[in-house]
Order: C-alpha cells, then sequence, then structure tokens
C-alpha cells in the first residue's frame, strides 16, 4: 500500500476528518481534563519553579505554536507554486472581464475552455493548504486543552490593549475569556513575525 499516493488523493478529506475530531473532543469534558491534567504533570513543575505569570506563559505558547504551524506550512505548501497559480487567476479574471465587457462571443469562449483548468489549479492550491492543520491540530489541541486545565485553577489578571484591567477568566470581548483574547493577539502577532524571518509566503 502506498501512502504517498493515498495522502496526495485522500489528504484533504483525512484532514477534515481530523479536525472535525479534534474540534468534537473539545467537548467532551472528561478528555480535555484528562489530556489537560497529563501535561500539566510536565509542566506544572517548570511554571512554579520559574514563577512565570500566567500571561507571560500564554506568550511562550504562543510563539512556539507560531513557530511549528509556520515550519509545518513552510514544508508541506508550496508557495511559490501557490503565488503563481494565483497571478494565473487573476490575469484570467482580467481577460474574462475584458471579454464580456467587450462581448467577444470568440474570445468568451476560449476564456470558457480555459476556466475549468484555473479553476482546478485554484481547487488544489486551496486543499494544499488545508492538510498541513492535521499536524498543526496535533499539537496546538493539546496545548490548548492544557490551559483549559490551568485556567480552571488559577485566578489571574492582565491589562488588556484598549480594555484595561481583566481576570483571565472574565470575558473581554463579547463572551470571548481574556486569556483566549490575549492567546489569540499574541499568536496573530507572533506568527507575522516568525513568518517573516522564515520568509514565509502567504496563506
Amino acid at each position: 500500500m502506498d501512502f504517498g499516493n493515498i495522502w496526495e488523493k485522500y489528504g484533504l478529506y483525512i484532514a477534515l476528518i481530523f479536525m472535525m475530531l479534534m474540534m468534537f473532543s473539545y467537548s467532551i469534558p472528561g478528555l480535555r481534563d484528562y489530556v489537560g491534567r497529563s501535561i500539566d504533570v510536565v509542566l506544572a513543575p517548570q511554571v512554579t519553579e520559574f514563577k512565570i505569570p500566567f500571561f507571560i506563559l500564554i506568550v511562550i505558547l504562543s510563539a512556539i505554536t507560531g513557530l511549528y504551524s509556520s515550519i509545518i506550512q513552510k514544508y508541506t505548501i508550496d508557495y511559490e507554486k501557490m503565488t503563481n497559480a494565483q497571478e494565473r487567476m487573476k490575469e484570467f479574471q482580467t481577460e474574462y472581464r475584458e471579454a464580456q465587457l467587450s462581448q467577444d462571443e470568440k474570445r468568451i469562449k476560449k476564456m470558457e475552455a480555459k476556466k475549468d483548468r484555473v479553476m482546478k489549479e485554484q481547487l488544489e492550491m486551496s486543499q494544499q493548504q488545508f492538510k498541513p492543520m492535521a499536524y498543526i491540530l496535533v499539537l496546538t489541541v493539546p496545548i490548548f486543552f492544557w490551559l483549559l486545565y490551568r485556567m480552571s485553577q488559577i485566578h489571574s489578571t492582565i491589562i488588556m490593549p484598549y480594555a484595561g484591567l481583566h481576570n483571565l477568566n472574565d470575558p473581554a470581548l463579547w463572551v470571548i475569556p481574556a486569556w483566549i483574547l490575549w492567546y489569540m493577539i499574541c499568536s496573530l502577532t507572533i506568527s507575522q513575525v516568525i513568518r517573516k524571518t522564515l520568509n514565509i509566503g502567504g496563506i
């Protein structure tokens, strides 16, 4: 059995199924707590020993998450091919719009024949972007479960940009807890710096 060919053919579906399973696992409290407790056995002593404030710990974990996510994407996504495909799509859309405006039936038919090939290429690029998510979730979801577990054990505060002092468990944006919002801000910011440093193209 050639697993390389299987992944090439069914990788997107495997990744989507895996993503749904990982998200479904979030709705199982027993599983969340078990994973959180298991990781806590290893990480809690380090946090205690170095007396790391929890909001700083979130920054560190965000940096780690951003680093491995960027590296995985760098080596699983062909950014040069993706950029070329995007450029071809832009050119096609421009030419197709011009053909429609000029009502050039011959040119329109020619562009219609080209449309299927361009759309197929775009679909392949979209599939390529989804596949790394399976690898990333394997590492990210346990970290997230551990953060959920730790947050149920502590009471800590943070000064949020433009929002002032908040308990990390309190809602900071609609129903989003302050610690999740802080994690998102740190993750997005640090990921951009890492991607720029590693010269990784945008998705």
